[in-house]
């Protein structure tokens, strides 16, 4: 078995939509107000709107990438006028994380590896 899909549920499709392809830097014509598909190969990433109001009260998960340097990606994340919670750092278990989060309040994660 393997995790085939991770899906957000927003209240502006669009919005999220565009963030997430800026920041992994995706191009895309699509304005669908209700589904989007970022990411297509391996476990896909979408962005859904069912017609509920979502309260963005997102505590209980995380989006974490794996990019080849963290701090290259820190610059380019700050000129794209991202927010960063916690900048590059080394882990404890080996990884260098930035933390952010995107327009609803999901923690998403950029990290990298030591070589």
């Amino acid at each position: 078995m393997k995790l085939g899909e991770v899906c957000l549920e927003t209240n502006d499709v669009i919005k999220i939509a565009d963030f997430y392809r800026k920041i992994l830097k995706i191009s895309s014509e699509c304005k669908d107000e209700i589904h989007q598909t970022i990411i297509t190969e391996g476990t896909t990433l979408t962005v859904y709107n069912n017609g509920s109001i979502k309260n963005n009260q997102n505590q209980n998960i995380s989006l974490a990438f794996t990019v080849d340097d963290v701090d290259e990606e820190y610059i380019r994340l700050l000129s794209l006028g991202v927010n960063i919670i916690n900048k590059p750092k080394v882990q404890p278990w080996g990884a260098r994380n930035m933390h952010f989060c995107d327009p609803d309040g999901n923690h998403v994660y950029f990290r990298s590896f030591p070589k």
